[in-house]
């Protein structure tokens, strides 16, 4: 192998992305933990809590957003990435 073969060889994706997904794995979990609660102290009692904004809408949109975020990070090449984000 020539060593201009050598120099092109690396990880598929870079430092940045790497960053992006660990960001977009944390805005799936906080997605997770808005979806949590709306438990009912007395079992007998049924508790409307889990009907909230929040548990319906908010947390499936910021879960999603997450997932959407990290097929960005995958997708962008390092290339790319390095021209608008300094890290």
């Amino acid at each position: 192998m020539s060593n201009e073969q050598n120099e092109n060889r690396g990880f598929a994706i870079g430092k940045q992305n790497y960053i992006l997904l660990m960001v977009g794995f944390i805005i799936i979990v906080v997605g997770f933990m808005l979806m949590a609660g709306g438990a009912s102290d007395d079992p007998n009692k049924f508790s409307t809590e889990i009907f909230s904004f929040r548990r319906i809408t908010l947390a499936p949109l910021v879960v999603l957003f997450g997932f959407i975020f990290e097929i960005f990070a995958i997708i962008i090449s390092p290339k790319t990435l390095a021209k608008y984000i300094k890290f």
